[in-house]
């Protein structure tokens, strides 16, 4: 019996300590604020005050923020909140309006898969492309003009792009996907080199699949790779028959012009094969139109 009466007596106290609790926290604006819409009973709210005092500290953090960087909440550019689910209280992380801003503006990413891609190349966009070299323009207005063919025609010749390391080949061609991914557009832009050093793990099927059937394909730093007879005949090969047959728009970066391309091609660990490269240049150029970029090397 004493034991059941010091029960009761400890429970007594802990109802009186949050019910101090609760109506010091209601003092506070943010608490007023977050809960005032809620339409939930005082009895219900005041079980779950520590909780509604962390989520108006995260609400007055919102209401002082001037944008993502900013932000001191638990998870960036969202707010954690409660909210009345069919009479019961529960809580969910809501985004900021910064937040909606940024996923809004970069959705069309959604439509680019980057495979093995510098993090530089994703936010790639016509508006911070290099303009100021006039070595630049021809290149710059042949993709302007392909922006411009494309939205119209969906199909079109792509482009060997070759010239001097850190010129911005990858990133030209880069900006020009990001912007006909705003137009629901899919593309893929691929590292060569390490997509083929990947041709061993257990997903490479799936991403060959997808870059072989992509309506629009970058190949970035053709001839860099090192070459063997296998990633030659059974990857590269293949990719651009399917692609050439069914007029897929492919566009490639190199170092090397086509002549030296056809070189590196033909020349692997188990001899040469001049034949088997000149197969593959053929399939490039029916592919492609062939330019070259000479300019300053910007990642300097």
């Amino acid at each position: 019996m004493h034991n059941v009466l010091e029960n009761l007596e400890i429970d007594e106290l802990n109802k009186i300590d949050l019910d101090t609790e609760y109506e010091q926290a209601k003092k506070d604006s943010n608490f007023k604020a977050i809960t005032k819409n809620l339409k939930l009973k005082d009895d219900v709210l005041k079980k779950y005050t520590s909780i509604l005092e962390e989520c108006s500290g995260e609400y007055e953090h919102c209401k002082n923020c001037k944008g993502l960087l900013d932000c001191l909440n638990k998870v960036e550019g969202f707010c954690y909140l409660p909210v009345n689910s069919n009479g019961n209280l529960s809580f969910t992380y809501k985004p900021c309006k910064y937040k909606e801003a940024m996923d809004k503006k970069n959705k069309h990413l959604d439509n680019v898969k980057f495979f093995n891609t510098p993090e530089y190349v994703k936010d790639a966009s016509l508006d911070s492309i290099y303009k100021t070299d006039k070595n630049r323009f021809q290149v710059i207005n042949y993709l302007m003009d392909f922006l411009d063919e494309y939205e119209d025609k969906k199909q079109s010749k792509g482009l060997y792009l070759h010239g001097n390391f850190g010129c911005g080949k990858t990133y030209l061609i880069a900006a020009i996907f990001n912007e006909l991914a705003k137009s629901g557009n899919k593309s893929s832009i691929i590292f060569w080199p390490e997509f083929l050093r990947q041709a061993f793990y257990e997903d490479f099927k799936e991403k060959f699949e997808y870059v072989k059937k992509v309506p629009l394909l970058l190949i970035d730093d053709i001839g860099a790779e090192g070459l063997t007879d296998w990633n030659r005949d059974e990857i590269l090969c293949p990719l651009l028959q399917y692609r050439m047959d069914n007029n897929l728009t492919t566009f490639f970066t190199s170092n090397l012009n086509m002549k030296e391309l056809e070189s590196h091609l033909s020349n692997s660990k188990s001899g040469v094969d001049e034949v088997k490269a000149k197969r593959i240049i053929s399939r490039i150029e029916q592919l492609t139109t062939d330019l070259e970029m000479i300019s300053k090397n910007l990642r300097k």
